[in-house]
């Protein structure tokens, strides 16, 4: 039965289409995780090696990527820091930090988060105009001047029988360029900020773009979209694979969305032989937990939502859009779900069976990276690393996805669960709990994508215009499989995540899923510290 809920996105922007090209940024981007990977498993002298890298990655003579080879190492340098887990070195011209500065501290088998997770490279950063109208050479010096007629401030003048726009005057309203007929007044603005939805892009004095971090949500779609690959997000891909080189039990939960992520021959079965391979011990579907909540979640809507005493439901398995709620919307902190995330369910899951395990939670989300470091999480997800991550560890370990047969079976979850994925998938999972459980309940479902969709929706549920209704959000447009860490296009990974779940025996969790809850203070508490902004979450 095909899902009515796999659908090309809404909300999603013009630099969406970005995310399944392989861009030089993008490539830039796997070349250093590939190094620092590298780094990890080999490094006998940490300091001396880091500081060879930007040699390495950007030849002496030529560079493929800017216009200077000094800028490009630059660059270079701040991007390996990031993904050792460090913070930029701050611009300081009377106290320059240097590459390795702090590199003991990163240097550890133990989680490692430095606050901010999303930061802006300065040397990287174009100053791109953040919202400006302008005249192309299309324009045909018409009679009409439409665009003048209507311009509400005088802004729009001829200059040397061409339209021209005063740009001290200009509002930005856009309404000359809905009327020339020639199309020839161009709309810049900034991708960062256009990608953003929340407003969390702001400028320096220079006119680079910041992050506000107070704002910020962290779902990475700023740095996605950003042509230069000025942002990046803090990584833990070296301390995990110092953890695995340590000895010690190493688990993977790995989110519904990697089907497909590591090319057409990687099936799900091949993937988890080659996670034991790289040193797992072994390997849980995240989709697990997912069933887990997709059964809580519609006991809670039925108990709670459907009989009247709450006016709407909130999931809160993206962190993104949990965050946004709880930051822009403080009214709605009690409608969001009180259940545990598909990945700390998953995760007490496996502590539970291996009390000595350290869990690495892998999947497309660079704003997991966030949640796991919060208290009340962050003993049970020893680490989080994205698909694009766990790339570079098969490439340095030369793990070919041909050498495993027919792989190691995945019989973890249902199809509800292994559907939470794509946009709309938690809605249409936790309605086919309700509808298999709950027959004579009618639910009302509501999705957004992308988080200025996901902003109207909850201003309109804070109006009250959205009760009785079951509300996902997801701050990736198209939903996990279009996050940050990802490596496919979007419509190739719909496809994959679909077969894959239509693959599944079973559709919907049984009841007794219910039972592997843990107890409800720890749900709670757990709840509780999901409330709470970056700033009041770091580690101490």
């Amino acid at each position: 039965m095909p899902d009515k809920h796999n659908f090309t996105p809404k909300g999603m922007n013009d630099m969406s289409d970005m995310r399944g090209i392989d861009t030089q940024v993008r490539k830039r981007r796997r070349r250093v995780f590939k190094e620092v990977a590298n780094l990890a498993y080999t490094s006998q002298n940490l300091k001396d090696d880091c500081e060879a890298l930007p040699y390495k990655i950007v030849d002496y003579d030529t560079t493929d990527y800017l216009d200077s080879v000094y800028r490009d190492r630059a660059i270079i340098r701040e991007q390996i820091r990031l993904a050792m887990g460090m913070s930029l070195r701050p611009e300081n011209r009377d106290r320059p930090g240097h590459l390795t500065e702090g590199i003991e501290e990163s240097n550890i088998d133990e989680k490692y988060y430095e606050p901010p997770l999303m930061q802006v490279i300065p040397s990287a950063c174009n100053a791109c105009p953040v919202n400006q109208f302008e005249v192309t050479d299309t324009c045909m010096g018409c009679l009409a001047h439409p665009c003048r007629e209507v311009c509400p401030v005088g802004a729009m003048t001829m200059v040397n029988g061409k339209s021209f726009i005063d740009q001290d005057k200009c509002i930005k309203c856009g309404k000359c360029k809905a009327v020339c007929p020639y199309d020839a007044i161009s709309h810049r603005e900034r991708p960062c900020k256009k990608a953003c939805g929340i407003n969390a892009i702001e400028s320096d004095k220079h006119g680079r773009a910041v992050i506000n971090s107070d704002l910020c949500v962290s779902c990475g779609q700023c740095m996605v979209s950003c042509p230069f690959g000025a942002i990046a997000d803090k990584s833990q891909l070296f301390q995990l694979i110092r953890a695995m080189k340590s000895g010690r039990e190493i688990i993977a939960e790995i989110a519904p969305a990697f089907v497909g992520q590591f090319g057409e021959y990687a099936t799900p079965e091949k993937i988890k032989a080659a996670l034991i391979k790289l040193g797992f011990k072994d390997v849980y579907e995240v989709a697990m937990g997912a069933d887990i909540g997709a059964m809580a979640e519609a006991e809670h809507y039925v108990e709670a939502v459907a009989s009247g005493k709450q006016p709407f439901l909130l999931p809160s398995c993206c962190p993104s859009w949990a965050m946004l709620a709880k930051k822009y919307f403080p009214e709605t902190i009690s409608m969001i779900s009180n259940e545990l995330t598909p990945m700390v369910a998953t995760a007490r899951i496996i502590k539970k069976e291996h009390p000595n395990a350290s869990v690495v939670f892998i999947g497309p989300c660079a704003a997991k990276k966030l949640e796991a470091s919060r208290r009340t999480v962050r003993s049970d997800v020893d680490f989080v690393i994205t698909f694009e991550e766990l790339d570079a560890m098969f490439i340095v370990q030369d793990i070919e996805f041909d050498d495993f047969g027919q792989g190691v079976p995945m019989e973890d979850a249902t199809g509800a669960g292994r559907g939470y994925a794509v946009a709309g998938g938690v809605a249409d999972a936790i309605q086919s709990c309700i509808k298999e459980y709950y027959p004579d309940v009618e639910v009302k479902i509501e999705h957004a994508e992308g988080l200025s969709e996901c902003r109207k929706a909850l201003m309109l549920a804070k109006a009250g215009r959205k009760n009785g209704c079951l509300i996902e959000g997801m701050g990736c447009p198209g939903g996990c499989i279009a996050g940050a860490g990802t490596n496919i296009p979007l419509n190739k990974a719909t496809v994959a995540v679909r077969n894959f779940k239509g693959a599944t025996k079973k559709s919907v969790p049984d009841m007794s899923v219910l039972d592997q809850e843990m107890d409800a203070s720890t749900l709670k508490t757990a709840a509780k510290e999901q409330e709470k902004p970056e700033n009041e979450n770091r580690e101490s």
